[in-house]
This record gives structure tokens, sequence and C-alpha cells, in this order.
């Protein structure tokens, strides 16, 4: 049955940032998919939360509190998940901080902040991930539009790491696709509710989606995890090196 290649039965995954936002749509949705979930975040309260959700599908959850701009705290999330749920076939690199701080008043600290969880965090978290993955494995880095185009907000160390994440992508996958049997595909979100797009200026989110998304609304978080059950699962068995954006048609306007 072609349904079953989206059954993630037997696997397990990881989910970065899961604490909030897309990080707890990501993990319940690779849970009601089959999967058991190991989740990493900074904040223990919203780890815990999620892990509920996640164990409320009636599969297993393992919650360890993680900065992915750390090597060591993304390897001990890598080595948990191994230790506690036995395996790992799927990253989605969730994990992620916004920015919009105008050109000439943004810190280096500020800026270097934002690349380190979001760049270096992705590369750290995937290197870990890598090195105890089987073949057949998948990892889903979770990019942005702003890395494609601009949309009248300074965000330019976010727009800055969500392009790298594209580079990173292609650059992985034509190393481990291959020689180790990996996958590395890369989704790019249009405008979901989340915590970065709750501190848009008032009225910004209306503006943009009246006059750059085709569809004339947010995205639905289910969407964006269809997407990346798809590249997760046996579905993608083919698709490697892709950035598929799940914007509503906004890349195109």
């Amino acid at each position: 049955m072609i349904l079953d290649r989206f059954r993630l039965d037997g696997k397990v995954a990881i989910v970065t940032g899961a604490s909030s936002g897309l990080g707890v749509a990501f993990a319940r949705g690779l849970a009601e998919a089959g999967a058991d979930v190991a989740i990493g975040a900074r904040r223990v309260d919203g780890l815990d939360r999620t892990r509920r959700l996640v164990e409320e599908t009636g599969r297993r959850c393992l919650a360890v509190p993680t900065d992915v701009s750390v090597p060591e705290d993304c390897r001990a999330l890598a080595d948990a998940a191994v230790a506690g749920l036995g395996r790992v076939d799927i990253l989605i690199n969730n994990a992620g901080v916004g920015s919009a701080v105008p050109g000439l008043r943004e810190t280096p600290e500020e800026f270097r902040r934002v690349i380190e969880i979001n760049l270096h965090g992705s590369y750290w978290m995937a290197q870990a991930c890598a090195h105890v993955m089987p073949r057949g494995s998948s990892i889903v880095n979770i990019g942005s539009v702003l890395g494609e185009t601009t949309a009248g907000l300074p965000q330019a160390a976010y727009s800055a790491s969500k392009a790298a994440i594209t580079g990173l992508t292609r650059d992985l996958a034509q190393q481990w696709t291959s020689r180790r049997g990996i996958r590395v595909n890369c989704l790019e979100p249009g405008f979901f509710h989340s915590e970065m797009t709750q501190r848009y200026p008032d009225g910004y989110l209306d503006r943009t989606r009246e006059q750059r998304v085709l569809m004339r609304r947010s995205g639905d978080p289910e969407e964006l995890v269809a997407a990346a059950i798809f590249l997760a699962s046996d579905a993608g068995s083919y698709v490697t090196g892709a950035v598929i954006p799940v914007d509503g048609g906004f890349l195109i306007t």
C-alpha cells in the first residue's frame, strides 16, 4: 500500500527546538506517524509539555535539555536517543531563533547568537546524528523562505543563517547520501504561527499575507509536519539534497 510508505513505525526521530511552536508540532506529528521521539530544547518546562503530548499518542518520548550551539549538547542528545530508544533514524533540525535588528545597529553578539543557533546548531546536530544513524536515515533541516527573499523587516542575521542552511543541506547530501546512506533535505517554511511571528509589528503579518502569499493565509503547522514526514519516511526515499518551500506561494510573488 502506498500509504504505508509514509509510516514511521519502528523508527526513532530527534526533534530540536521542541519546547514550543513548530517543534511541538513536529514531535507530535512524527509520533502519530509511528515514531518514538527524542526531543531537545533549552527550556525544560516546555520539553516536559511536549513529552506528555507525544506520550499521549502511545509512543515513547525522551526529553533532553539541549543547547544546539554547544556541540557537546548535540552529541549528548544523539547518544541519549540511542541509549534510551535504541537508534536514531530521523533528525528534524528545527531549533532556531529570529532577529529583527536594523543592520546599522546590530551588535556582533546579536548577529553571532543567531548564526550560532540557527546555522552552527544545525551543523553540530546533523554531525552528531550522522555518526550514529544507519543507512536509510533522513535529516530534515528547517530553513526559511527568508533565506531566499526578503519580507520588509530587518532580518540580516536570520536571513543569512537560513540561506546558509540551504548550502549546508546540499553539501551534506553530497557527502553522506552515497557514502553513508543518509538523505539530507531542507524545508523552507513561509509564515506559520510561532513565537517569532508573535513578535512581528502590528499589522505586518496581515499585510504580508495579503500582498505576498498567494493563498492569503498563514500555514497550518500540520501542513509543514506532513511535508517533513514525506521527507523523513520511505515516501521520500528517492529525494535528497532538495530544498522544498512550504509557503503558500510566497516565493513566486
